[in-house]
């Protein structure tokens, strides 16, 4: 197994009433990592995908390659190189070219171009690998294919504005997005709306060739529109949705992006397509697979386990203090699942800051709930990105328990005002609760472990 979370500061290693025992956090450990472990994109394409003599077979469909001339590769995204890499190894050199935009380098390809370009915030790298992109399309004939590969995150690392709207408008339009709360469908509607490469428009600049994509979603429910901002995948949201959403959370775009937006409502600018006939979308990976890892593994170690959700959404914090409610309710009375228990849910919460602090939705759920199990013992929370960061930290998330508030309390530290300030990182940094990865180069969303005892 991938061991992509190790122990942090030893600080949390302390023994004692209502802190973390070794055994235990051993035990949520390998949970996670078997959680990551499943939906590695190279091993999601391996066991996917295969190719014998012409026929490529993807999950449950085949395609004839003697049918198609050239094939050609478009990847961004976190999970876009370990796809890329097992798609190059599947057809080797029946590839003529392509080009894959990721936030970091790790490998190198021999048929596909891999470039770093930016993420979380966008760059002119973000916008040249794009470019690149759809100049290669612009060179593909109604005989070739073209094979897509979309994870996460492609939405930053994959970026080209359209019209007269510039990066610096599409950013703070996005920034604003991200401050109010709005959840990514929301965020993503905008985006498509903005961008001449998302919401089925990539697949526009590859017509009439044909486009497979192959997709790892970190979107609650697999929307493939969502994933990635949908570069391949039709798109039913409209230019007035796009002002609904503004107008929704008060907010004050750029003027160039209002104008442009104005102008779809009026007609004057084409909506994202609704048909694209020329493509085919399979989602490879998703949240769930990396939920039903996890229970296998606790079941493994012992614990009664459930997946509770792979859907949750909303606010951290109210994500907290459900989860809090059900993992209390398991200690004291054996439902929905009898102790030892690991409960396991996914997803991707929102957070609304408010504050001037810093942290991502998994350190601020986290500390939610250090505030509504303090003092419960028995109870420990694990809430993780499945990519390694947790918003714009180098931190993937943090792991808690009902003695952590009041160790907080006695190094002088307040949690409620640090969760009032939205400062979750800082908090988990001096409690010595927070945790690492580092880039998984996966990206399914996030995974919430409880173990109750």
């Amino acid at each position: 197994m991938n061991h992509f979370l190790q122990r942090p500061h030893s600080g949390i290693l302390q023994q004692g009433p209502r802190t973390h025992s070794r055994e235990k956090m051993s035990d949520i450990f390998e949970i996670f990592n078997s959680s990551v472990s499943a939906v590695l994109p190279g091993d999601l394409v391996r066991r996917r995908v295969v190719l014998n003599k012409n026929t490529l077979r993807i999950m449950d469909r085949d395609f004839d390659l003697s049918n198609y001339g050239d094939i050609y590769v478009i990847g961004a995204g976190k999970a876009s190189l370990g796809m890329a890499e097992e798609v190059e190894n599947i057809l080797g050199e029946r590839i003529k070219t392509g080009i894959c935009c990721v936030p970091v380098k790790y490998t190198e390809l021999e048929r596909i171009e891999v470039v770093e370009t930016s993420h979380p915030v966008p760059d002119e790298r973000s916008v040249e690998g794009a470019k690149r992109a759809v100049s290669i399309l612009h060179n593909t004939g109604e005989k070739d294919l073209v094979i897509c590969l979309f994870s996460g995150g492609g939405s930053s690392l994959f970026v080209l504005p359209t019209g007269d709207i510039t990066l610096e408008d599409k950013e703070k339009t996005v920034s604003l997005l991200l401050k109010s709360g709005a959840d990514i469908r929301e965020i993503n509607t905008v985006r498509k709306h903005i961008s001449g490469v998302k919401g089925g428009k990539l697949a526009g600049e590859a017509y009439p060739s044909t486009v497979i994509t192959l997709l790892i979603s970190d979107v609650v429910g697999d929307d493939m529109s969502v994933i990635a901002s949908g570069p391949t995948v039709p798109d039913e949201t409209t230019y007035a949705d796009c002002m609904s959403i503004i107008d929704k959370y008060g907010l004050s775009p750029p003027r160039r992006v209002l104008e442009h937006i104005k102008a779809g409502i009026r007609g004057d600018i084409d909506e994202t397509p609704r048909s694209l006939p020329n493509v085919v979308n399979f989602v490879m990976g998703n949240n769930l697979l990396a939920l039903e890892s996890a229970r296998k593994r606790a079941e493994e170690l012992g614990y009664n386990a459930i997946v509770l959700s792979s859907t949750l959404e909303g606010e951290a914090r109210d994500v907290a203090r459900l989860l809090c409610v059900v993992s209390t309710e398991v200690v004291h009375s054996g439902n929905p699942v009898g102790v030892p228990a690991c409960i396991i849910a996914g997803g991707e919460t929102t957070v609304r800051v408010e504050g001037s602090g810093k942290g991502g939705r998994n350190q601020e759920l986290a500390l939610a709930f250090t505030i509504c199990v303090d003092g419960i013992d028995g109870i420990e929370l694990l809430s993780a990105a499945t990519d390694g960061i947790d918003g714009p930290t180098d931190a993937c998330g943090a792991i808690v328990n009902g003695g952590t508030a009041e160790r907080a309390r006695a190094l002088g530290l307040s949690p409620r005002e640090y969760l009032r300030d939205n400062d979750s990182y800082n908090f988990h940094r001096k409690v010595h609760t927070i945790l690492y990865t580092g880039p998984t180069h996966t990206n399914v969303g996030d995974v919430e472990i409880i173990l109750c005892r």
